[in-house]
């Protein structure tokens, strides 16, 4: 393997500088199609965090395939044991988006049109 699939799966810089990256974009994106107001915002932080968290499981699940690892031997055991096991990764990778995110997210109420903080 070659390119950035080797750089991808060889050190953890790549992988953390493109989840610290989503976590900044994903509620930006959010936002363009919410309704502004605290209480959507409170759920866009909501939602952003779920899809931060199924991106960070996607992350982990691309970082065993591409160093060669068998992915479908971790859900041997079933498909829960296999899923819980990318959540609990998925959980640890908040440390580098969530920081990145509530930054985000508290940035949004000052593109406000309609409403005021």
């Amino acid at each position: 393997m070659t390119g950035i699939g080797q750089a991808f799966s060889d050190g953890l810089l790549l992988p953390a500088i493109c989840l610290a990256a989503l976590g900044w974009v994903v509620p930006k994106l959010l936002a363009l199609f919410w309704p502004e107001g605290v209480r959507p915002l409170i759920v866009l932080a909501f939602v952003a965090a779920c899809l931060m968290m199924v991106a960070g499981m996607g992350f982990f699940v691309l970082l065993y395939w591409f160093q060669g690892f068998p992915v479908g031997s971790i859900f041997e055991a079933g498909i829960m044991p296999g899923v819980m096991y990318f959540l609990r990764l998925g959980s640890i990778s908040a440390l580098l988006w969530g920081p990145i995110m509530i930054l985000s997210v508290a940035g949004l109420p000052k593109h406000w049109v309609k409403e005021t903080w």
